[in-house]
C-alpha cells in the first residue's frame, strides 16, 4: 500500500500533471503492479495507491512520479497490507 499525503493546493495545481501522473501509473497497472489508485475526497489531502509488486517497483514508480517530483506529494509512505479478504488473499 502506498499513501501519499497531498499538498493544501493539490486540486489547484493537479492539472498541469495529471495527464503524466496517470500514464504512469496506468503503465504499471497494465504491467500488473498497480491494482487501485485514487485520492481521497473531503477533503483531498490523501491519496491510496495498492500494488501487487514488490517495494522496490512501488519506490521507483515514488521517484518517476511528477505528483512527487513537483511537490503536489508533501509525503508518501509504503507498507504491507496483508489482505483478509478479495484478491488472493489465501488467508484462513
Amino acid at each position: 500500500m502506498l499513501e501519499y499525503t497531498l499538498a493544501d493546493d493539490y486540486l489547484e495545481r493537479r492539472a498541469a500533471l495529471r495527464a503524466d501522473h496517470l500514464a504512469l501509473a496506468r503503465a504499471a497497472h497494465e504491467r500488473g503492479e498497480l491494482l487501485l489508485a485514487g485520492a481521497l475526497p473531503d477533503p483531498y489531502d490523501r491519496a491510496l495507491l495498492v500494488w501487487i509488486a514488490p517495494r522496490e517497483v512501488v519506490e521507483r514508480f515514488v521517484e518517476q512520479d511528477p505528483y512527487v517530483v513537483q511537490g503536489l506529494v508533501t509525503g508518501w509512505t509504503v507498507r504491507p497490507w496483508n489482505v483478509a479478504v478479495g484478491g488472493s488473499s489465501g488467508a484462513a
